[in-house]
């Protein structure tokens, strides 16, 4: 059972909702979070990368850079850029995106649930990532980006969900910097609220959509207070749960995330074709290739677009090997052009569907040689991979909208 919870959200005071919101601290490099905060000095992105106060030859991991979060945070709450509700509540957050809906639930989700494996994972995570957001949670005293969470749809919650946004008026509506529209509820409603609590205590299987690293140092901060607090009752404070939003599996999308290659291995492109077409039918295409079915890719080569579609001999049953994304790398990426990690390989690169296949034509007349689009995994794919305990292999899944930083914020420190 899940033991997801309302709680007391430090939220934008009204009318400052649209200048705080930030699309999240990963999607932003060095260079482009500098320049985004400058034009944008109220943006929540200031405290999620706080390097930005600093000169361009700072150390960005240094303590008096997570420090400079902290301190930027607090003193705004305390000339109230922020306001906090009084009581506990549960949140709806919709996202509209090209005409497409989702709406989560925000709420507190239990660190125990992600010890016990209630709440699933499917990707690995670098130390190195998550000791960054573990400092920046530990000197904020606070949760402040979201972690992206999915569960399979529960009526009850759904019927609560669409009478709050039907009948009740939101206290936010805007539309962010990435042309998503963004409307937020508070949900008040006591008998309400404990009907969702019910609902997720009902659901055992609660899965991590997008946000692997931010969610596994949520958890790590959350061990390191406990340690520092012992003999304080667990499950009690607030470092035991961590800031979420869920959303029904109905609602969500994947988006395809491509792959790119900056050299054939020594193989000329009559070569490597041939070798594909022992494993793929190959057809010629006048346009780029949108994968429209598991086991079809795309394959752009010499300014041509090909369709490649699996024989059956290697697709697989496996919630792992049958996943495309396998199928490519275990077929093609490693054994004919020898992409062995593609985690730390330096000659392949990754695209998020979001930027288009014109993205693919353009960094192969650029820096790379080839590129392969892919057919997106499935939210059923996912899940079964969770459920089977087993990891996806890097860059699987790409979802869009991205969830915005600033809107809710949960303090650490405290009991519930």
């Amino acid at each position: 059972m899940a033991d997801i919870r309302p709680f007391k959200a430090y939220r934008p005071a009204k009318g400052k909702e649209e200048l705080i919101a930030s699309l999240p601290y990963d999607v932003f490099n060095r260079k482009e979070a500098a320049e985004a905060v400058k034009k944008n000095p109220d943006s929540f992105l200031s405290i999620d990368r706080p390097e930005t106060f600093f000169p361009e030859d700072q150390d960005m991991y240094a303590p008096e850079v997570y420090a400079k979060a902290g301190e930027v945070l607090w003193e705004r709450i305390e000339k109230k850029d922020f306001i906090r509700d009084e009581e506990n509540c549960y949140y709806i957050y919709e996202q509209t995106m090209d005409g497409r809906v989702q709406t989560g639930i925000v709420a507190l989700s239990s660190i125990d649930d992600y010890l016990n494996n209630v709440i699933k994972k499917h990707e690995n995570t670098r130390e190195d990532k998550e000791k960054d957001r573990i400092e920046h949670v530990y000197n904020c005293k606070a949760q402040t980006g979201p972690i992206f969470l999915c569960y399979r749809e529960n009526d009850i919650i759904s019927q609560i969900v669409d009478r709050v946004k039907e009948m009740d008026t939101p206290v936010y509506d805007f539309v962010s910097e990435d042309g998503v529209r963004s409307r937020v509820w508070v949900m008040e409603d006591e008998e309400e609220n404990n009907m969702i609590s019910r609902s997720f205590a009902g659901i055992n299987e609660i899965y991590i959509a997008d946000g692997h690293h931010r969610c596994a140092s949520a958890v790590k901060v959350g061990l390191r207070k406990r340690k520092e607090d012992e003999g304080k009752v667990r499950g009690k404070q607030e470092y035991d749960y961590f800031l979420s939003v869920l959303f029904p599996d109905s609602q969500l999308m994947i988006m395809d995330y491509n792959r790119l290659v900056k050299d054939l291995n020594g193989m000329t492109a009559g070569e490597f074709l041939d070798k594909l077409s022992e494993k793929f039918d190959i057809k010629n295409e006048d346009a780029a290739v949108k994968p429209a079915a598991k086991g079809e890719f795309g394959l752009f080569l010499e300014k041509k677009w090909y369709r490649l579609k699996a024989h059956e001999d290697i697709m697989k049953d496996d919630p792992v090997e049958g996943l495309d994304v396998s199928i490519l790398q275990n077929e093609v990426l490693s054994p004919m052009l020898g992409i062995g990690d593609p985690r730390s390989d330096k000659r392949i690169d990754f695209v998020g569907g979001i930027r288009g296949l014109g993205e693919l034509e353009k960094r192969c007349n650029e820096d790379m040689e080839i590129a392969f689009s892919m057919y997106p995994t499935s939210i059923g794919e996912l899940f079964a991979v969770a459920d089977a305990g087993k990891l996806m292999p890097p860059k699987s899944t790409w979802f869009e909208p991205k969830l915005l930083s600033g809107l809710f914020i949960h303090p650490i420190c405290g009991k519930l």
